[in-house]
């Protein structure tokens, strides 16, 4: 996910297009956005105040209820219409990705595609969404799912794009509106998003983003009465705060936090397969991903051998430039997160290091931690960068619990011959989202979500559109 440099006028936020998300003329504040590649500041984006997101509630309710009102299969053609804008942006997209979060072009062009994909798919449900007919004695019982009002996306800075549409799209299908709180350190796409709505046809104020702290546009929109739920993906800590809020009014909450995930090989799996997928499993994205499989637990019989085999391909990562096509990794997202990441990797521990840039820039290298406890800070807690440790395990029943000594449950990997194994380990970690003899975690056609305190609900699948609808019995008597 990358983008070429352009000149510094090029990168800030047109007047017109941050003028479309104002609620007033009068900010409390602006954000600087930085490239996390130069630390260069490439836009300034006014920062929504508590008063503007109450205004904004207040307009999209409006829109929602004439959206709801619209026929199906007029609310499928326009999310259609939207992705077919997305798509002819896809690079515009990508390359804005690159400048304000750091991530490789390929990424960056997965990523915007994604959000494509996500709107097609949301679509394809508008016209499917239906309830159910339920025997019954003395008349005819039918369940009618509707929508909810207004839906408060609240996205994180590390995928900005997709997860971001993994909880509008859906919503905008089940007929909602929604109001998308974009990370402090990348707006832009969101912003672009929005405009692209707009320019797609859909009705305005229905998809509006609001820039802004956690602390300030963020709480306001958990604290509002007219939003009915809340879909945030963050820290565990910070999804707690947002429970807790949420409680008060009762209100629905969907919840993608934390991981720590395993990545489990064991001697009878293919050794060079497992050692070669590795490197990017836990690297992609510079480890910024709940999913990274930064805990590669190893059967002690290969151990040995499965580092030797490990060892070059961490060293030949490539990390430089996100905008170049040939690199592999960029930088991480801030000053604040590179800070946080060195603190888990003090001089002295064994393991195996890759290279990154000198000067500016947040960089950080491929790092392996081996001959490290089970219970060290880099073993248990989420790094949430280019980190990862490597455990032996004695048997199955060993990696098992290994795999679910944590706190977490998002994620995980499982690599053997053994399809007797693969199943049996497979229902034994607690996690939401597991993969055999691969690292895949997220298809937008299959359901995404955590165990233990890695979140709550699910994203994604078949059944995305009904988590954003209230189901509705009604009963007709027949009796004269």
């Amino acid at each position: 996910m990358s983008s070429h440099q352009h000149h510094a006028s090029e990168h800030r936020v047109s007047e017109h297009r941050v003028s479309e998300h104002r609620v007033s003329e009068h900010q409390a504040s602006e954000h600087h956005v930085l490239n996390p590649a130069t630390e260069e500041v490439i836009a300034t984006v006014p920062a929504t105040t508590a008063t503007e997101v109450d205004a904004a509630v207040v307009r999209a309710a409006g829109a929602q209820r004439a959206w709801a009102a619209a026929a199906p299969a007029d609310r499928a053609r326009l999310l259609r219409r939207f992705a077919v804008v997305v798509d002819d942006h896809r690079e515009e997209l990508a390359r804005l990705e690159v400048r304000e979060a750091g991530h490789t072009l390929g990424n960056a062009r997965w990523e915007a595609g994604n959000v494509r994909d996500l709107l097609d798919f949301a679509a394809g449900g508008v016209e499917r969404l239906s309830g159910r007919q339920i025997p019954v004695a003395g008349g005819l019982d039918i369940t009618l799912l509707e929508p909810l009002g207004v839906i408060g996306v609240i996205a994180p800075w590390n995928f900005p794009m997709p997860i971001a549409a993994w909880g509008a799209a859906p919503a905008l299908a089940a007929g909602n509106a929604v109001l998308l709180k974009p990370a402090e350190t990348t707006p832009l796409t969101a912003l672009r998003l929005a405009g692209l709505a707009l320019e797609a046809g859909l009705p305005e104020h229905l998809f509006q983003v609001l820039p802004g702290a956690g602390a300030v546009a963020g709480n306001a929109l958990v604290e509002h009465p007219g939003v009915a739920k809340i879909v945030f993906t963050g820290s565990t800590g910070v999804g707690k705060q947002i429970m807790a809020r949420c409680a008060d009014r009762v209100k629905r909450v969907t919840l993608e936090l934390g991981g720590k995930s395993p990545n489990i090989v064991f001697g009878d799996s293919d050794l060079e397969a497992a050692a070669a997928a590795t490197p990017m499993s836990f690297l992609d994205n510079s480890g910024q991903d709940c999913c990274a499989r930064t805990r590669v637990l190893v059967e002690r019989g290969v151990y040995d051998r499965f580092l030797e085999l490990l060892a070059p391909g961490i060293e030949s990562v490539v990390v430089g430039d996100p905008s170049d096509e040939r690199t592999q990794m960029g930088p991480l997202i801030s000053a604040a997160q590179l800070e946080r990441v060195r603190s888990y990797v003090p001089d002295g521990l064994k393991g195996i290091r890759g290279s990154a840039p000198e000067g500016p820039g947040f960089w950080f290298p491929p790092t392996v931690l081996t001959d490290i406890a089970p219970d060290a800070p880099a073993a248990t807690d989420e790094v949430f960068g280019p980190v990862a440790v490597v455990l032996p395990f004695d048997d199955e029943a060993d990696a098992i619990r290994l795999a679910n000594a944590t706190e977490y449950g998002l994620s995980g990997s499982i690599w053997t011959r053994d399809v007797g194994r693969a199943i049996r380990v497979s229902r034994a970690v607690a996690a939401g989202n597991l993969s055999v003899n691969s690292h895949s975690s997220v298809r937008y056609w299959t359901p995404f979500g955590g165990y233990k305190q890695s979140g709550l609900g699910r994203e994604l699948g078949p059944d995305a559109l009904a988590a954003f609808t209230e189901t509705k019995n009604v009963f007709i008597s027949t009796e004269a």
